[in-house]
């Protein structure tokens, strides 16, 4: 953790040479959802593999770059792109981005997104669903290892991962705007195969609405560093066992496109009502 703490501090001086903001607000965008960025007025755009100890996205959907400006008249930074365990990064360097981002630059609230299976028959591709609660079976933590109560305690509370005033912010944005959404729970899985007929039935049975990839991890870590979190998933397929069709890259991408303007309204009204 002494390393970790040196490393936030080299990643932070390379940030510091290029802009002073100080953001309250992170955005993490998933698949297909990084353009929210032309909504963002931007002072600073840097990119990943130039800032030390940053990983660099291998997924050809996600673009690598740290994006510092103004969106609904508040500072925030941006990550167009994330990182995932199946690319081979350990769970330190998946999360590394939320920790400079609290420890680092002061980001107090992070909004995370991802394109998601939808398991919940009452739910269909190009949903929003609000993500209340989350189950880990990655096989794995970002606060396995020595501890440093500076960062955060060595058991937190997982009781709130999901902050409930967020997601009330979330829902009455939805409804002023006449968008639909659900709310619901996302699971992670290692991937990066999608699941089988009986994984789909045996997460669905375990109180799981949607599965991806991602998310889980950054949001364990942003709980750690005691942030505020807000968590969205399109629904880019149908995962429902006895009706399965395989799964395109291709269309995943493209619904996660489609829904995307909905999004992107929600979030940036989400942002503005923010205090």
């Amino acid at each position: 953790m002494s390393n970790l703490k040196e490393q936030i501090g080299e990643a932070v001086k390379y940030i510091r040479k290029h802009t002073k903001m100080k953001p309250e607000i992170g955005i993490i965008l998933g698949t297909g959802l990084g353009g929210l960025v032309k909504d963002i007025k931007q002072e600073c755009v840097l990119e990943y593999d130039d800032i030390p100890h940053f990983p660099v996205s291998t997924v050809e959907s996600h673009h690598g770059k740290l994006i510092f400006g103004t969106l609904s008249g508040k500072q925030v930074v941006a990550m167009q792109g994330r990182f995932h365990f199946y690319e081979g990064y350990t769970m330190q360097q998946v999360t590394f981005p939320v920790r400079a981002m609290k420890a680092g630059l002061g980001v107090k609230t992070l909004l995370i997104s991802n394109a998601a299976g939808g398991m919940n028959p009452l739910f269909h591709r190009g949903d929003i669903m609000l993500i209340t609660d989350h189950i880990n079976l990655l096989g794995d933590n970002p606060l396995i290892g020595p501890n440093d109560d500076s960062l955060g305690p060595r058991f937190p509370d997982m009781s709130e991962p999901y902050t409930k005033e967020l997601l009330a912010i979330a829902q009455q944005v939805a409804l002023d705007a006449k968008l639909p959404v659900q709310k619901g729970v996302f699971v992670a899985v290692p991937g990066p195969n999608l699941e089988t007929r009986a994984e789909y039935r045996f997460l669905r049975n375990l109180g799981a609405d949607v599965v991806g990839m991602s998310t889980v991890p950054e949001v364990i870590v942003a709980v750690h560093m005691r942030m505020k979190v807000l968590g969205f998933s399109i629904i880019t397929d149908e995962c429902f066992p006895d009706s399965l069709k395989p799964a395109l890259l291709d269309e995943i991408i493209e619904v996660a496109n489609n829904a995307e303007p909905k999004l992107t309204r929600i979030m940036k009204e989400v942002v503005k009502r923010i205090k």
